[in-house]
């Protein structure tokens, strides 16, 4: 183990005269050509980030087909705390969710959201915009 050591030693000099000797124009070509070579892999890179953003924006998240739970609705209680209206294979269910814990509140009998209807998932934003430039047009 200490012959090695001595041998690394000993040859660490050499290599260190070898570098010395080395042409200054060659070392700059291939730090020029490192440098290169680092940016185009950074470009490609970059480059396949925002091609997968652009196809994810495209195509959309890849949903099972046969998806059976669905949220109906979301109303924030508080800044952490809501109440979920979740659909499971046809059942309704109230839950009340807060960081780190679900709770089932209640299981309707029948439904309380119709979900075939689109007008179900329209937002009170989006029918109140709705009525306003209604109203407009009507003026």
């Amino acid at each position: 183990m200490n012959r090695h050591l001595v041998l690394l030693l000993l040859g660490l000099p050499l290599t260190v005269s070898a570098a010395e000797s080395a042409s200054p124009a060659a070392s700059q070509v291939s730090l020029t050509g490192q440098l290169a070579q680092l940016g185009i892999g950074l470009l490609l890179v970059v480059g396949l980030i925002f091609l997968m953003g652009y196809l994810m924006r495209r195509i959309g998240p890849m949903a099972p087909q046969g998806q059976h739970i669905r949220l109906v609705s979301s109303f924030p209680l508080g800044p952490r705390d809501r109440l979920l209206l979740v659909d499971v294979g046809g059942t309704q269910m109230l839950l009340g969710t807060s960081p780190g814990r679900i709770n089932t509140l209640h299981v309707f009998a029948e439904p309380v959201a119709d979900l075939s209807t689109p007008a179900a998932s329209q937002t009170d934003f989006a029918r109140t915009l709705r009525a306003l430039l209604k109203r407009e047009k009507d003026q």
